[in-house]
């Protein structure tokens, strides 16, 4: 019979007192070997790290050849301690060789054991070592040696992330981290080289020991009142959760609050000697380990839903809150997240702010909006990337192919400081044209504007030289404030942004909320297909005072100046005429109270309804320009939610259909007198602004960063020849992007990407 061990709260209490000693890491780690070795009354105990090629390294041993340190390495899925890391569960044998799994390692010495118990060394439900412990006479390990065990390996989890080690390994030119490369969506182009910040860091755990253990037990219960209060609270809220999808969502996250099973394996932990805060994560991180490894999807998504309470218990329980914002940024920070708003993406140093990283947001996300805006380079619909990295760790993100190296090794960082270089030399000769016109070969001036929402935007125009504004987003102002900006509010962030564009135009639109832009202190309704809802113009005219103020703050900011306003979303000639009317309204108001408006008020509209474009010779009666919004336009054309994944790149913006949709617009409005422009991403796409200017459209809205490209291929592009050519291309049905790339190949027509 074995004799008694230790137990797990003896363990703890001396591993912290090792963790304490002023030691470099691997004596550290060779007594704690020798310290678990004796509690559980092995004659072996061996610690394995995972380290960047997939191998399992063995670290330290008590009882194996000391000689084997460092120099025996299996791969995962090799041998007993491989099969460990790759399934990330326990394995206790009592004859280890006749499992068809073990790997006889002759350097070590361990013929001579039969008895073998191994556990996953865990963070964060990614295996990062193996603690293994043997002995000579066959037997089985006890639950409470196994519970000893595994309360070890959390401890060395916690040492294993630390500064501390990860320094010393890198001394020893061998980092401990597994180099990785996901593939994201490219929600800004450009190259960012850095390190990782957490937005929201993982809570620290200072203390692993339960001193008292009915008081660690009331902690918890104490905390979990307060997590089921706060969900309850989130759930009553939101409006959301008494009918449809949201409501088994909602419920869903109550179930979990209140499991009885999650909350007995926390007190049972507690139980084996673990402070409340850390048999809540032993407990999360075992539940993450089991379940990164299920194929079904919707198990996978469940992980979210109790990482989310776990996360919320744990800072809870040691009171830590707050995002990475709030602290001191390295100077070359990539901040990583499961999802942000704009507002909290605002809140960082955007001097040591190089790139951002988000499992949830697409493209058309307000945080990538404001990324776009602050020229930051973004990567989205990175699945499971918090669950992967540290802060700390090294990282390189391409916004424009969404790729992302974790930990990359030498040649990667070479590759890709290279293809920084060549970046800033490109933007170099971007620059060179910035003073220069937008003119094409044969003579026709271009006007090229940029797209914007937020202050931090009207800098660009000066850098891009960009002619004016041709899309200001009024809702990002809205989604940036707790409560509905007051009129005065408006009028002076609109003021604003009129003066610092010293006189260049700007093209206000009104509020567009609704669909994905929610605001958060204003309750709508749960809608089936949000996108095509109630939303921009139409609650715009359900809620004329919101509509009026905004109005009103408009005119009163450009009194002296000329006021350009366009509603979104017009699918009908009368809701443009009763939103115009309002406006009028109010300037009448003005001159009757005798206050100084506008010199001049231009009214306009998006045409972004396909609906609409069938009604430009009457809506040109009455509008004093028109704007395409290709984007929406594209996706109402195709029926094609342009946020969803699997089909934001199914449609072809070039497609047939849509370039003859673009025709007739711009037919209509020539004949009509009509000024007409674009904005979307397919202005600020070189090859297919190309296209545009063949149709007609002699001004484009786009991203800051793509006026440089696209101000190259217009002084390099002979308009009427390409326009001479579309007919027949059409005519004939041939793709058009392949004909229209081999035409600027056979022109010299310059197709830079940003």
């Amino acid at each position: 019979m074995p004799l008694p061990a230790f137990g797990p709260r003896v363990l703890l209490r001396r591993l912290r007192e090792v963790m304490a000693e002023q030691e470099t890491a691997q004596k550290k780690l060779d007594r704690i070997a020798a310290l678990v070795a004796s509690n559980v009354v092995a004659e072996v105990c061996s610690i394995y790290v995972l380290d960047d090629g997939d191998h399992l390294e063995l670290y330290a041993t008590e009882g194996l050849n000391p000689k084997a340190v460092h120099r025996v390495r299996l791969k995962i899925g090799e041998g007993l301690v491989g099969l460990i890391a790759k399934s990330a569960e326990v394995l206790n044998l009592s004859d280890a060789q006749a499992h068809p799994a073990f790997r006889y390692l002759p350097e070590t010495g361990e013929e001579i054991y039969s008895s073998f118990l191994g556990v996953p060394i865990l963070r964060g439900g990614r295996v990062t070592g193996v603690l293994v412990v043997q002995n000579r006479k066959p037997r089985r390990y006890s639950e409470e040696e196994e519970e000893a065990l595994q309360t070890t390996a959390m401890v060395l989890a916690e040492f294993l992330a630390s500064p501390e080690f990860r320094a010393e390994a890198a001394e020893r030119g061998a980092r401990k981290s597994r180099r990785l490369h996901l593939h994201g969506e490219g929600l800004n182009p450009g190259v960012a080289m850095g390190h990782v910040v957490l937005h929201q860091p993982r809570v620290v755990i200072s203390n692993f020991v339960a001193d008292d253990i009915p008081a660690e037990v009331a902690r918890l219960n104490e905390a979990l009142r307060t997590l089921r209060a706060q969900v309850d609270k989130l759930i009553s809220t939101t409006g959301l959760a008494a009918q449809g999808e949201h409501a088994e969502i909602f419920e869903t996250v109550r179930m979990f609050a209140h499991d009885r099973g999650w909350v007995r394996r926390i007190e049972e932990t507690i139980g084996h000697g673990l402070s409340a805060e850390a048999a809540v994560e032993r407990v999360q991180s075992d539940n993450r380990a089991r379940m990164l490894r299920q194929p079904d999807p919707y198990l996978r998504e469940r992980m979210h839903d109790l990482d989310d309470l776990a996360n919320r218990l744990l800072r809870i329980l040691t009171g830590q809150t707050g995002t990475a914002a709030a602290s001191r940024l390295p100077k070359d920070a990539i901040v990583v997240a499961r999802s942000m708003g704009p507002a909290e993406l605002l809140d960082y140093d955007r001097a040591r702010l190089r790139g951002v990283v988000l499992e949830e947001a697409g493209a058309g996300s307000h945080v990538a909006i404001v990324a776009r805006a602050l020229e930051i380079p973004a990567v989205g619909q990175a699945e499971y990337i918090t669950d992967l990295v540290e802060t700390g760790d090294a990282i390189i993100l391409d916004g424009r192919s969404g790729a992302i190296h974790v930990r990359p090794n030498a040649e990667i960082r070479q590759a890709y400081a290279e293809k920084v270089r060549l970046y800033a030399r490109r933007q170099a000769r971007f620059a060179r044209l910035r003073d220069k016109p937008a003119v094409t070969r044969d003579g026709m001036r271009v006007s090229l504007n940029i797209n914007a929402g937020l202050l931090v935007d009207l800098p660009h125009l000066d850098d891009s030289g960009a002619d004016g504004i041709g899309l200001y987003r009024t809702e990002l102002q809205f989604m940036m404030t707790r409560a509905l900006p007051r009129r005065e509010e408006q009028e002076r962030h609109y003021r604003a942004v009129l003066e610092a564009a010293h006189g260049r135009p700007v093209v206000f639109r009104t509020l567009d909320v609704g669909s994905d832009k929610v605001l958060p202190y204003f309750e709508t309704e749960r809608e089936e297909n949000p996108a095509m809802g109630w939303r921009a113009i139409r609650m715009g005219l359900d809620r004329p005072a919101l509509l009026k103020a905004q109005a009103r703050a408009l005119l009163s900011a450009a009194r002296g100046r000329v006021l350009n306003v366009m509603f979104p979303m017009v699918a009908d000639v009368e809701e443009f005429m009763a939103a115009r009317d309002i406006v009028t309204e109010q300037l009448s108001l003005m001159r009757q109270m005798g206050l100084r408006t506008p010199n001049r008020v231009k009214i306009g509209a998006m045409v972004e309804v396909p609906a609409l474009v069938w009604q430009i010779d009457a809506l040109s009666r009455y509008a004093d320009f028109l704007s395409v919004g290709s984007n929406d336009l594209s996706q109402f054309l195709f029926a094609a939610d342009r946020g969803h994944p699997r089909l934001a790149h199914r449609y072809d913006p070039l497609h047939p259909a849509m370039v003859r949709l673009l025709d007739m617009v711009a037919r209509t409005c020539l004949n009509d007198g009509t000024p007409v422009s674009l904005c979307g991403e397919m202005a600020g796409n070189p090859l297919d602004a190309m296209i545009l200017l063949g149709l007609g459209y002699t001004s484009l809205s786009m991203a800051p960063a793509a006026v440089g490209p696209v101000k190259a291929m217009v002084r390099t592009l002979d308009r009427g020849k390409l326009a001479r050519l579309i007919p027949g291309w059409l005519e004939a049905g041939e793709p058009l992007r392949e004909r229209a790339a081999l035409f600027a190949r056979e022109n010299g027509v310059k197709l830079y990407s940003r």
